[in-house]
């Protein structure tokens, strides 16, 4: 009886070394020339746009001018020194810090909250809500400028219409020409143009995580405040820090049209702000030189809070 052998065992190969890379696609001669065109007009047009405007702005600091006449004499450092015996910019520069400091908190904190009603709670219509929230940041800024107007007119606007419908006629106040209050008015103006805008972006970001999460921590017995602080907020972080920088810096323009459109910077420079003093003193008074110091103050504060905020929030992201 024959036995029939196995066949002869494969040689063993020795395993390789690693994974070959891949090879990248040569680039071709004509390839590099290619994306410069692709760039120079975006280049030109944001040297043109911001560069060279942003330089023209230190530049003519230093100068004292009128805007209309040609001659400029070079004063050097002068009209800085000035902007801290000006008790007009003192005010405007305390004002900005106050509607930066109020409305930041309160659009951010309000927007967190409606964000974690709407994405975590079963609400009925939510959508029809995160529409009409979010409609004022559709409108123009000068149309929102006219209708809170309107809202705190003196005589006919709706909110002293309805105190005084309700017989609280002591309760009534001239909202835009009260120096108490005029500021809050434009305040309250502010976070309802916002507010709905990041409420959305905080929305997108909630519902990104997963609801395993929240299922684990309901088993443990977390509270819903609990999870919004040891889930929610940590896991949107980033875009929280990103939003609030963004905010910061938008917020000194949105004052500033707003201050414009409603109030004037008055009553007796109550509601002034610094762009909207910096543009009396370079447009209206014909201060130009001195107008762009207090411009060149404005972007210096905008970086250094940008910075500020970008540094105290500052943590290690989270990945789920």
């Amino acid at each position: 009886m024959t036995t029939l052998s196995p066949p002869p065992a494969a040689p063993a190969t020795a395993p390789s070394a690693g994974r070959t890379p891949e090879k990248r696609p040569k680039r071709k001669p004509g390839d590099g020339l290619f994306v410069a065109l692709c760039l120079v007009p975006a280049l030109v047009l944001f040297a043109l746009f911001m560069i060279w405007p942003t330089v023209n702005v230190f530049r003519m600091s230093l100068f004292t001018w009128s805007g209309f006449s040609p001659d400029m004499r070079f004063v050097g450092l002068d009209n800085f020194t000035k902007l801290f015996d000006d008790p007009q910019f003192i005010r405007a520069f305390q004002n900005t810090i106050a509607l930066l400091v109020v409305v930041t908190i309160v659009t951010m904190g309000a927007g967190l909250f409606l964000a974690a009603i709407m994405t975590r709670q079963n609400l009925r219509g939510r959508n029809v809500y995160r529409f009409v929230l979010y409609i004022p940041n559709v409108l123009s800024v000068v149309v929102i400028a006219a209708i809170f107007s309107a809202l705190y007119d003196q005589e006919n606007g709706l909110i002293n219409g309805t105190l005084r419908a309700m017989s609280l006629d002591g309760l009534q106040v001239v909202w835009l020409g009260d120096q108490k209050v005029v500021l809050w008015s434009v305040a309250i103006a502010m976070v309802w143009q916002s507010l709905g805008y990041y409420m959305v972006l905080y929305m997108s970001s909630m519902a990104s995580i997963p609801e395993e999460l929240y299922e684990a921590s309901s088993l443990d017995g977390a509270s819903a405040s609990r999870q919004f602080f040891d889930i929610t907020m940590p896991l949107i972080w980033q875009n929280l820090r990103t939003t609030l920088t963004f905010f910061v810096m938008s917020a000194v323009n949105l004052s500033f049209v707003l201050v414009r459109a409603m109030t004037g910077g008055g009553p007796d420079g109550s509601s002034e702000v610094l762009l909207s003093y910096m543009y009396k003193q370079a447009y209206t008074n014909s201060s130009y030189g001195y107008g762009m110091a207090i411009g060149v103050v404005i972007f210096a504060f905008s970086f250094l809070v940008s910075l500020l905020v970008s540094r105290a929030t500052r943590r290690e992201p989270l990945q789920f």
